[in-house]
């Protein structure tokens, strides 16, 4: 009887089924190898036994961990079978939790949270997880009572920092922000969007110098997300250089490129378009900031800030 183990939850897998075995076996390998063929040989564990909730689940897990937006349907299909076909799953609720929450359904998230506490009563990152859905919910200072007992069952819960930071910038605490943003990327699992969020702090304080070190760091960590480009258009526009910023939205959306439809990256398109209307603003390319401002309101109707400069830049 082979045993192995992810994140304190141990599979059995009967000695008759060696082939499906290994295959799930191998999925797991690739998965914490960072492989790029964890894909595939989750595909082939999932041929091999169509009933496997492990491959299933696993097959999910590596298609998140592409980091491809493109593929957030699949992964969610892929653990929702898993949990189909074994609703004790616990890490497959976690990992769908993170989809919905990434989808804007925080509501969700905090179901599959809540029931695998029930299951798992305690864990850190399920404790993390739900305050992070609470504060998608607004409620950020119930998010923070809950990364305080997921640190207090996991001190070293990188996430959990990163979260009740998050929950504090909500809250307008940005002291208290920092003290945990800077907790967070001392972590050796330290993630591109902690790296960003405390970049975006530092270059609201003109510490430009370590924001844009940050922001490098961030993209560097994940050079096909369109946020760090955003994260560092915005921070040269505040210095005034127009033309770095413009160089960095280029990259936020290169030609080709697509947004899934959700709220999230909505925001996100709007929020380039808005940048990009300061930056040809500041080249004083009225008629360019003009179009970008109408296209972030056309994302967002109520952005306040591209209302207020087309007001001026059709006075002028």
């Amino acid at each position: 009887m082979f045993r192995w183990f992810l994140c304190g939850l141990v599979f059995v897998l009967p000695s008759e089924a060696q082939n499906i075995d290994a295959a799930v076996k191998l999925c797991f390998d690739r998965i914490q190898q960072g492989s790029h063929d964890a894909v595939k040989e989750c595909k082939a564990a999932v041929a091999i036994d169509p009933q496997s909730a492990a491959a299933h689940m696993f097959l999910g897990q590596a298609y998140l961990a592409m980091r491809n937006i493109s593929f957030v349907a699949e992964a969610k299909a892929e653990l929702q079978q898993a949990l189909d076909l074994n609703p004790d799953l616990v890490w497959a609720r976690f990992y769908l939790a993170k989809v919905y929450i990434d989808i804007g359904r925080p509501d969700k998230a905090k179901t599959e949270l809540e029931d695998a506490l029930k299951t798992k009563p305690g864990v850190g990152h399920f404790l993390s997880l739900l305050g992070e859905a609470e504060r998608k919910s607004g409620n950020p200072q119930a998010s923070l009572e809950l990364q305080a007992k997921a640190l207090k069952a996991d001190p070293t819960l990188s996430p959990a920092h990163y979260y009740a930071a998050l929950a504090d910038l909500d809250l307008k605490d940005d002291d208290a922000a920092v003290t945990e943003l800077e907790q967070a990327v001392r972590s050796p699992h330290v993630a591109p969007d902690m790296l960003l969020t405390l970049g975006s702090v530092y270059a609201r304080r003109k510490n430009y110098k370590e924001a844009e070190e940050l922001c490098r760091k961030g993209i560097a960590l994940d050079s096909s997300r369109s946020e760090g480009y955003l994260n560092m258009a915005q921070l040269q526009n505040a210095q005034g250089h127009s033309d770095k910023a413009l160089a960095a939205l280029r990259l936020a959306v290169p030609e080709g490129k697509t947004f899934p439809t959700s709220p999230y990256y909505q925001k996100l398109q709007a929020d380039i378009h808005c940048e990009f209307g300061r930056a040809w603003e500041g080249k004083g390319q009225t008629a360019k900031a003009k179009q970008s401002y109408r296209q972030c309101l056309e994302l967002d109707s109520a952005r306040t800030e591209a209302q207020q400069r087309l007001a001026v830049l059709g006075a002028k």
